[in-house]
């Protein structure tokens, strides 16, 4: 199995960025605006649409908040050719900034670099979200 491990330092305090990252349903709003254009929870799924009407379903495995870590995995509507796929994001404190770690395993292991431009463009993203206060 492949693994994908990003981290941005965001010029945001951890708890402020932790209330983002575990708002499950606001993500369309609170991280990627643009990205994601919709999303909604249904018991532990979190059904997002995207900007073309496609959907992805995952199934959010955790929200720890004593160690700010939310786990998720796609179980349906994967844009790659992908047989498994499990992230998780976790924030750490860092003074009056943070860094945000984003952990995604995938297989098959080919499908690495893809995933990886993803993610690194995601969390630029996310990063850029936060920083500007649109959260």
């Amino acid at each position: 199995m492949a693994t994908v491990r990003v981290e941005a330092t965001i010029s945001v305090a951890a708890h402020r960025v932790w209330d983002a990252v575990a708002d499950v349903g606001a993500v369309h709003r609170r991280l990627l605006p643009g990205r994601v254009a919709n999303a909604r929870i249904e018991g532990d799924i979190r059904i997002l649409t995207m900007p073309d009407g496609s959907q992805i379903r995952e199934l959010i495995v955790s929200i720890d908040h004593s160690l700010r870590r939310m786990a998720y995995t796609v179980v349906e509507g994967q844009r790659l050719p992908l047989a498994y796929h499990h992230a998780a994001f976790q924030v750490f404190d860092d003074g009056e900034r943070c860094r945000l770690v984003w952990l995604t395993d995938v297989l098959p292991h080919a499908m690495e670099a893809a995933v990886r431009a993803r993610v690194e463009r995601g969390i630029a993203e996310i990063a850029q979200t936060l920083e500007a206060g649109d959260a």
